[in-house]
């Protein structure tokens, strides 16, 4: 990527979201010489001669910090709520479709929330989410509070359904925000030093699991859910209060961009299609998202089976370990020479593990699984954070990371909407009758989720072969030849040490 050069601006933004010149003419973008899309190099909209990289790279501090307590409480929420739905209702399609809509919210929303990036400060994107964000959470507390608890238990009735839509509206726009994050890196750290500010991001998000495993089990056993909306509408505020104190003079203005309207759909693609193999890449970090569907709408009625709500929230805590463990792996050894092929090998292992974690109904086996599943999360999406960053212009790289985050998480929905009715309906009955036990004994051995272990399983099989059936596609041939050439290079794009970020 050609670097934001230090620069003074003399430049407004214009009413179109073009830059306007002295005359008031909106600078249009320079084309690429061989006809493609535009490359916009706007220079001057970014200023890194304002301070040191030492003064920037603690901004970026504050604005990470900011984030993970947004985060962390979005979670905290988010894990509370799907923990709440399945102990009032004892129905795994509940929380299939709660874990269901809220991916399919992100996948959704996220080109819109980069269009918002891309056209608009990074701050002033980041205060917004933040203010919307804690009036969905101050709404969701007002239903709850109105609402009989009997009613809240009613599938068949729309509180339940109307207070969990809130929650999740509250926390996919948040979600807007580690899109920004992702583009402060650019703005405010020096090139050879994103690896490992993209390092400290996936750190930050596996500490988030872990605390909001523990948090969220303990608040929904010991607070309920009003006492744990109350709390997270209580560190939204402080976040916001926080968040509001936070310069990023660097940013004069938001830099000179194509993106139209409120969901450049055509604008998002063409940037991916701009870069040769990003596509690619995004379709590869694809696949571990639809087994991820599957633990979405299963893992947590598995763990509430084995487990009380308060331990479980602790064993997840345990077994998010892995995220900083992955994370601390690829900040020492990077992920070799040709990163689709790591990342295909720890789709792999994701699969074998995803198929016999759940074999025997064992504790110490399921949280085991967890934890080296975990560990594998951050190989899988490293590749793209610090590609995107070198080789995308800043004026593109929200529709490009929100492209990204909405077509990664489409998967997900696909099988939690699926696999939750079939195992509620036929899969799980089956399993726990007499003979569906007796059948599944000699595979899975005995225990009330037998049945959650034998979609787990087929999940897993089918995870692995299409990692390997995808060793043999051409695309990932042309892609890793693509990337051995710029190794051999020396180009910029060479992807060392990516963060371990989480849309999923």
């Amino acid at each position: 990527m050609k670097e934001q050069q230090p620069g003074s601006s003399g430049a407004v933004d214009s009413p179109t979201g073009g830059v306007a010149g002295p005359a008031g003419a909106a600078v249009p973008p320079v084309a690429d010489g061989d006809g493609g899309p535009p490359a916009l190099i706007d220079s001057d909209a970014v200023d890194t001669s304002v301070r040191s990289p030492a003064q920037r790279s603690r901004t970026f501090a504050g604005i990470l910090v900011n984030t993970a307590l947004a985060n962390i409480t979005t979670s905290y929420l988010w894990f509370a709520l799907t923990f709440w739905v399945y102990l009032e209702t004892r129905n795994v399609i509940a929380t299939g479709v709660v874990g269901g809509a809220y991916m399919l919210l992100i996948a959704l929303s996220s080109i819109s929330f980069g269009t918002f990036v891309d056209r608009y400060r990074k701050l002033v994107v980041m205060r917004f989410a933040a203010v919307f964000t804690l009036v969905m959470f101050v709404l969701a507390g007002i239903l709850y509070l109105l609402t009989p608890t009997t009613a809240m238990a009613d599938l068949t009735r729309p509180w339940l359904w109307a207070f969990a839509l809130v929650v999740l509206v509250g926390a996919v726009v948040e979600n807007m925000r580690n899109i920004a994050l992702s583009t402060t890196v650019t703005i405010l750290i020096e090139p050879d030093r994103r690896a490992n500010a993209n390092g400290l991001v996936g750190m930050v998000q596996g500490l988030m699991f872990i605390v909001t495993s523990v948090l969220s089990g303990l608040s929904v056993g010991l607070l309920g859910m009003g006492g744990t909306v109350v709390v997270a509408v209580a560190l939204t505020a402080v976040a916001l209060v926080h968040l509001l104190t936070l310069r990023m003079p660097e940013e004069v203005r938001a830099a000179a961009t194509d993106a139209h309207g409120g969901f450049d759909l055509r604008g998002a693609f063409a940037a991916v299609l701009a870069v040769s193999g990003l596509f690619a890449l995004i379709l590869f970090s694809t696949f571990n998202n639809f087994i991820g569907g599957v633990y979405m709408a299963l893992m947590d009625p598995y763990g509430l089976e084995m487990f009380p709500v308060e331990i479980w929230g602790a064993v997840f805590a345990l077994g998010a370990t892995g995220f900083i463990v992955g994370g601390a792996l690829i900040g020492k050894f990077g992920l070799g020479s040709n990163p689709l092929r790591t990342m295909l090998l720890a789709v792999v292992a994701m699969g074998v593990l995803g198929a016999v974690f759940t074999l025997r109904e064992w504790a110490w086996l399921y949280v085991l699984g967890i934890w080296l599943y975990l560990v594998l999360v951050p190989f899988v999406e490293a590749a793209e954070q610090t590609v995107i960053q070198r080789v995308v212009p800043l004026e593109r790289q929200g529709r490009v990371f929100g492209f990204a985050m909405a077509f990664e998480s489409a998967a997900a929905p696909i099988t939690a909407f699926l696999i939750a009715p079939i195992a509620q309906v036929w899969i799980i009955p089956y399993a726990r009758s007499a003979e569906g036990s007796a059948q599944l004994a000699p595979l899975l051995g005995e225990g009330t989720s037998r049945g959650i272990a034998l979609v787990f399983l087929v999940a897993g099989i089918v995870m692995i072969v299409a990692a390997l059936l995808a060793f043999l596609t051409p695309v990932y041939r042309r892609v890793s030849a693509s990337y051995a050439q710029v190794a051999a290079a020396g180009d910029e794009a060479v992807v060392t040490a990516p963060s371990a970020a989480s849309s999923s």
